[in-house]
């Protein structure tokens, strides 16, 4: 069965909820930048003070408090904890080439 199988007052619900889908994943895109954004600045940060790029303490209350707000949020907390320890594991990427240019010379002011 395709969309153009579905009657008509069915296919109007589908596109708006899908036009509300894309309005959410436009949000979340966003949102990430702006996260990355502040993220970018404590790579920043640490680099200038020698601190190392990942923070095993911070990350550990981070995951709990993300599995919190899931299941408050009717979520698998399973899958937060997935999606947190990928942004995480990007965040340390950016600090380690962070530390790396700061360490070489290589590395600016933030942007």
């Amino acid at each position: 069965m395709t969309t153009s199988d579905i009657d008509e007052s069915a296919g109007a619900e589908l596109n708006r909820l899908r036009e509300s889908i894309d309005n959410i994943d436009a949000a979340v895109v966003h949102m990430l930048a702006e996260r990355f954004k502040c993220t970018q600045q404590v790579g920043h940060l640490k680099a200038a003070h020698h601190l190392p790029p990942a923070d095993p303490a911070r990350e550990g209350r981070q995951i709990a408090r993300l599995r919190q707000l899931a299941e408050s949020a009717h979520l698998d907390p399973a899958f937060a904890e997935k999606l947190l320890n990928f942004i995480v594991a990007e965040v340390i990427r950016h600090h380690e080439r962070i530390a790396d240019e700061s360490a070489n010379g290589t590395g600016g002011a933030p942007a």
